[in-house]
């Protein structure tokens, strides 16, 4: 992490004509701020996060692949331990509705196109939490920016809408030319690969098309649990939980051998822990 004298932001924007008058309204609002990445989608923002540990980060929320909000959870996930998280702001063109939601969050956002005005009051904000952790003081907690962001998250339907028809029992996976009925009883997680979602039994692997945010709507509500931004377990197959020593959990399940991480995203499901 950079010091207070010479902080660092990463851009995230896949039209350029907007990434680089951001980056121009910021060179006037913040000159100190130095941008020490420019990424043109969410999975490249993340990559670049990870590497460079800016200060801030300004996620556009609408880029192709992988959006803001799912940038942000990534970025949150895997930060490592120890290191300050960065501030998110969030670029978008969301109505008032959506901007409602940020507001709740208490995550701050910009407007596009980027207005002077606005950015500067964002700049201000920004320098001042840095300015507080920095010395020490009462700055956003991991705790609580954990929070804001699954308040996030769930404001803005990252998984989402939840299907007006009855939910899947029968997950259909194809092999060649053979069917597959999996029976989503039988399935004790599902966990997204590249384009495909593992959907694993005690017994069996099979791979489907579909990508898991679309198909968490379709699960029976309250029966799948998500523990990470890639993984889905059915909670009546959670066996045990367990603490590491760095304060990592980790489930094991009934049936199977391996043991799955659960995110800082989602650890508030094990609170008892």
């Amino acid at each position: 992490m950079s010091q207070i004298a010479s902080p660092t932001a990463l851009i995230a924007e896949d039209e350029t004509l907007l990434a680089q008058a951001l980056r121009t309204e910021l060179a006037a609002r913040w000159p100190q701020l130095q941008i020490v990445a420019m990424a043109e989608d969410g999975e490249a923002a993340v990559d670049h996060a990870l590497k460079q540990q800016p200060d801030v980060l300004f996620l556009d929320i609408r880029m192709p692949g992988m959006s803001g909000l799912e940038a942000a959870q990534a970025v949150v996930e895997d930060w490592p331990d120890g290191v300050p998280l960065p501030l998110i702001v969030f670029v978008t063109a969301y109505d008032q509705y959506a901007l409602q939601a940020f507001e709740r969050a208490a995550v701050d956002y910009v407007l596009k196109p980027v207005q002077g005005e606005r950015l500067a009051l964002t700049c201000s904000r920004l320098q001042t939490l840095l300015r507080q952790r920095a010395a020490g003081g009462d700055a956003p907690a991991l705790g609580a920016a954990v929070d804001q962001l699954r308040a996030l998250l769930g404001a803005g339907g990252l998984a989402g809408p939840r299907s007006a028809t009855a939910p899947l029992s029968v997950i259909q996976a194809g092999v060649g030319n053979t069917l597959h009925m999996v029976p989503v009883d039988e399935v004790l997680y599902f966990e997204a690969a590249d384009k495909y979602v593992r959907v694993i039994t005690a017994t069996h692997e099979h791979l489907i098309r579909v990508p898991l945010r679309e198909l968490l709507p379709q699960l029976p509500p309250g029966r799948f649990w998500q523990i990470h931004r890639g993984t889905v377990v059915r909670s009546d197959a959670i066996d045990t939980v367990t603490r590491d020593e760095a304060g990592k959990l980790h489930l094991t399940l009934r049936s199977r051998p391996e043991r799955l991480v659960v995110s800082r995203m989602y650890a508030h499901l094990f609170r008892a822990m």
